[in-house]
């Protein structure tokens, strides 16, 4: 079961995914993307993570002029001139690229930490008329409740000072600080921007880039045939997010103006761990066969089954129904699961051996067949 410790170590990894192909955005597949019916400039803040070079060729279809702003470690050569990109550094306050400059819009892709807002602010105060910043679920105070919509409760920092945490003090204490400095991180969003601001809180997100392995496990595992091991009696709901429905949705969040909280979470329908599991198989075919093992069993052997959370008895059986009416109604929608899949295991295919050898989350193949015998052995 994946915990807030996991969600920062991967979302580390998903930086390295600015290196690899970005793979079938709705801008690079053909798709006819009208513009937009205002041209608008848009600052990224990061953009060459997971989602954001989703966001750039979204609103570059658009007719939006791009600037991005980052350390410039990943720098994104096929851009070309079609994209403005800046080089700075949030982790020790050089935003000098920043000043003096005004965009109508500000995208805050990486921040978890609250001083990187605050300087964020303070640099574009006046410059900047809507800002938008993706927060996570994990804000929520109480992981186990269902139907978890915007109002819930959020958590509470309990430490000396939220602004002086920095990433190193959030590593050593992720799953006590990862929370509370996200939702820190939105108030100062409010403080620093007004009204004009939009938060998005995200769980799971999914699809090509996605150097995680979260969910690519599944797809991946399910491809190769055989047992398959599933957590629970098949019911457990799934939530996840292609990250190019959020990047996309994040741009005509900003061509409309809209403000205000959303639980940016898929699909638009209950999603069972049955249903994900037979929905990647239709995807990839074959021989195979599904056997359920009881959530204590799974906890009992250590075996850590991504994505996936039991409906009761975990701190997060709530990831899997968190309430997202809010976000459809605000113009969230969300591609196929199987398209999801598809690309996402073409995408995958296309990296080197190596890569694809590795086991980033979920569990190896040895320990899935120790789980699966003693469980056959325990049911005699």
């Amino acid at each position: 079961m994946t915990t807030r410790r996991d969600l920062l170590k991967f979302g580390a990894l998903a930086t390295a995914a600015a290196a690899l192909p970005a793979f079938a955005s709705s801008a690079s597949v053909g798709n006819a993307i009208p513009k937009a019916a205002k041209p608008l400039r848009i600052l990224i803040l990061g953009g060459t993570g997971f989602t954001g070079p989703f966001q750039v060729e979204y609103a570059l279809a658009r007719g939006h002029k791009v600037t991005t702003f980052n350390r410039g470690r990943r720098p994104i050569a096929e851009w070309g001139d079609r994209v403005e990109q800046l080089i700075g550094d949030r982790t020790t306050g050089d935003l000098k690229a920043l000043e003096g400059r005004e965009w109508d819009v500000c995208i805050d892709n990486p921040t978890s930490l609250p001083y990187w807002v605050r300087d964020a602010g303070q640099v574009l105060a006046g410059k900047v008329g809507h800002y938008l910043f993706i927060s996570t679920i994990s804000v929520y105070a109480d992981g186990t409740k269902h139907g978890m919509d915007e109002d819930a409760p959020l958590a509470v920092y309990k430490g000396k000072d939220a602004m002086a945490e920095t990433r190193e003090t959030l590593v050593a204490d992720i799953e006590n600080l990862y929370g509370p400095l996200k939702a820190l991180s939105e108030a100062e969003a409010h403080k620093q921007f007004g009204k004009n601001v939009t938060i998005v809180r995200p769980g799971y997100i999914v699809g090509p880039r996605d150097e995680t392995d979260r969910f690519t496990y599944w797809p991946k595992r399910i491809a190769q045939g055989g047992e398959v091991m599933l957590p629970g009696d098949g019911l457990d709901p799934i939530q996840v997010i292609d990250g190019r429905d959020l990047g996309e949705w994040m741009i005509r969040l900003a061509e409309n103006g809209t403000t205000g909280v959303f639980n940016a979470c898929g699909p638009d329908y209950t999603l069972t761990t049955d249903a994900m599991a037979h929905g990647c198989h239709a995807v990839t075919g074959g021989p195979i066969k599904f056997t359920h093992v009881p959530a204590e069993f799974i906890a009992k052997h250590e075996a850590d089954m991504t994505v996936w959370q039991p409906r009761e008895g975990s701190p997060y059986s709530g990831y899997g129904d968190v309430s997202n009416a809010r976000a459809i109604a605000a113009g969230l929608t969300f591609r196929p699961l199987a398209t999801t899949v598809t690309d996402l295991l073409g995408w995958y295919r296309s990296l080197p051996a190596e890569r694809q050898a590795e086991t980033r989350a979920g569990i190896t193949r040895e320990k899935e067949a120790e789980v699966l015998k003693a469980w056959h052995a325990q049911k005699g």
